[in-house]
């Protein structure tokens, strides 16, 4: 294979999938350098993780969001066999996949709605293949529990997106990141501070099973991630 053939995979790979976005996932952050790896993003992180399983870079700038578009789920092998043919993923179904809109709000996290309904409005996606992901202070850092509906539980990221969505009924992702140390200790101090070094190994197994969880529920498969990961 000559170089010249490597570099039109490579540009194979980097195309954007044919067909309508069918579901949303998007996990919640804070953007800035001074809020990476923090708990209130690891949103963000799942996110990371399921961009670099699916080797995407999300950064195009686009409903205040960084974002990227992938199929997501069924025959990844098969997707990427496609990919490399240059086969319509339409018409090959995506290898059983489905085609996802992936977010990283850029509005900070109180404003989260504000991206998010701002990319349901424009592909028409409802609230129910709307996928949320984002920090739980009542989970132990590791556990993680998929709901299909909900309050905001307090979460002024839920908060807003509920709001100005007018619904509750996204399916979404609680990642673990532990309660505060005290009742006396600051809740933004808690949730803006870093992860402990002993909860690493931890967090990295969470990641891929919320990967893992987002890939079965974009397949209609929400009972199954349910059963299977919830903490």
């Amino acid at each position: 294979m000559s170089v010249f053939d490597i570099f039109k995979q490579l540009e194979s790979r980097n195309t954007e999938p044919s067909g309508a976005v069918e579901y949303i996932i998007c996990g919640l952050g804070n953007p800035g350098t001074q809020y990476e790896n923090t708990r209130h993003n690891i949103g963000f992180m799942t996110v990371d993780t399921l961009c670099e399983k699916y080797k995407l870079s999300c950064k195009k700038l686009k409903f205040k969001s960084l974002t990227c578009d992938a199929v997501i789920g069924g025959n990844t092998m098969l997707q990427s066999r496609n990919q490399e043919r240059g086969t319509d993923a339409a018409q090959q179904s995506f290898g059983g996949g489905k085609r996802c809109l992936i977010m990283k709000p850029t509005t900070f996290m109180n404003n989260s709605g504000e991206a998010v309904t701002e990319a349901m409005n424009f592909y028409k996606i409802p609230p129910e293949r709307t996928i949320i992901v984002f920090d739980d202070i009542s989970l132990e850092p590791g556990k993680l529990r998929i709901r299909r509906k909900g309050s905001d539980g307090g979460h002024n990221g839920i908060k807003s997106i509920i709001y100005l969505s007018g619904s509750d009924a996204f399916p979404r992702i609680k990642m673990g990141v532990g309660a505060k140390p005290n009742p006396d200790y600051k809740l933004a101090d808690w949730v803006l501070g870093h992860f402990k070094k002993e909860d690493g190994e931890k967090l990295e197994q969470c990641f891929q099973n919320a990967v893992a969880c987002l890939e079965l529920i974009v397949q209609g498969k929400i009972d199954e991630a349910m059963n299977k990961y919830n903490s």
